[in-house]
């Protein structure tokens, strides 16, 4: 694994025991010796730190950069305020997904792309070319800076003695700069884990001392260090889409069920033509199941619907909250909750049907 990139909490990962794998490049903990589903309900009952220092982040700033950012992504860029984000997709002009982000709004003329580690350098190629041209100054910041996340109901507990500011004005999708533990950077009320949280941007240099800061701080209220493993089970459980699974290059937003981010009356951006004839004329959608029988959905895994196979597992685990195998899948469009339908494991057809997304609605988000 020398070919791979390490984030600067690698040591800690080390220190910590992580079982350390490839992922986006990177050699990432997927889990510590707690187990994945020990930091899975960490997570859901107290709280979980997370090293998320292999996404990337790109800022865009200069004159026409809501003009460039709004052309790249199909979320309606305009109607950010400062210091608020939201959720996006960048797409090919064939409505294809490159990527699924998070646009934060820094100031007049100035935003930052959070993007996903594994398409660092496909995002930034895609960025600059729909971006040639115009008055603005792309920087890719991903090695400058340090990603945490912080997530679960015991969080602001956690956090908020260590803040130097107030947390409790910032909303959900809500971001203000600060210091925690005495290292300055943005503090953003986001997540992927279903559960109250924040993620915090800090100069990579300093991200091991703030990491440290808030394990040893947050031990008394029961954060651990989470992995990989419990970040995908979390989101799975959420129906938050991964890419490279549910969603990809061959792939709408709309097919995705991620409709509610493609705004078509905003103007002109990168797959608006495409997405405008796909609209009442999908030939799949991507639906959430749940198994009635026993059994390991994992991806790949072929899904029978109306008594044929419809398609593969995209995402699959056996929920650690819930206690019994869900995942998506790309079905017909007439597909509905409750709807029967089976997953193919170890060739033996295991019952299931077509479930409502998320699959677990108590996180402390919802509460």
């Amino acid at each position: 694994m020398s070919d791979l990139k390490k984030t600067a909490l690698f040591e800690d990962h080390v220190d910590l025991d992580g079982k350390l794998v490839p992922f986006a490049g990177y050699e990432m903990p997927v889990q510590y010796p707690t187990g994945i589903r020990a930091e899975h309900l960490a997570v859901r009952e107290a709280a979980g730190l997370f090293d998320v220092s292999h996404m990337g982040e790109f800022r865009v700033s200069g004159p026409e950069s809501l003009d460039v950012v709004s052309r790249l992504t199909t979320n309606d860029v305009a109607a950010l305020e400062d210091g608020q984000a939201h959720y996006t997709a960048m797409c090919r002009a064939g409505g294809g997904i490159v990527d699924d982000l998070l646009v934060y709004k820094l100031g007049d003329d100035d935003y930052r792309l959070v993007v996903n580690g594994a398409n660092i350098e496909k995002d930034w190629r895609h960025v600059v070319e729909v971006a040639a041209g115009s008055e603005v100054a792309l920087h890719d910041e991903s090695d400058a800076l340090g990603l945490l996340a912080l997530q679960g109901p015991a969080t602001t507990a956690i956090l908020q003695p260590l803040s130097s500011i107030d947390l409790e004005p910032i909303g959900f999708y809500r971001f203000a700069e600060g210091e925690v533990a005495g290292v300055p950077g943005i503090i953003s009320r986001t997540g992927y884990t279903g559960e109250d949280g924040f993620e915090l941007y800090v100069p990579a240099e300093r991200a091991s001392e703030l990491w440290k800061a808030l394990l040893e701080a947050g031990a008394p209220l029961g954060l651990i260090p989470t992995g990989l493993g419990a970040r995908d089970t979390l989101r799975l459980e959420m129906g938050y889409a991964l890419y490279g699974n549910d969603i990809d290059e061959e792939t709408s937003p709309l097919e995705a069920g991620l409709g509610w981010l493609v705004k078509l009356d905003k103007g002109d951006f990168v797959g608006r033509d495409v997405l405008q004839g796909q609209k009442g004329n999908l030939t799949r959608r991507l639906r959430g199941f749940r198994l009635t029988d026993r059994g390991f959905p994992r991806p790949g895994h072929e899904v029978m619907f109306g008594g044929e196979v419809a398609g593969t597992v995209r995402s699959g685990t056996v929920s650690p909250s819930l206690g019994y195998g869900i995942g998506t899948a790309y079905l017909p469009p007439e597909a509905r909750p409750g709807d029967e339908l089976a997953v193919v494991i170890r060739g033996k057809e295991v019952a299931g049907e077509v479930a409502k997304m998320p699959f677990y609605t108590e996180g402390s988000l919802r509460r």
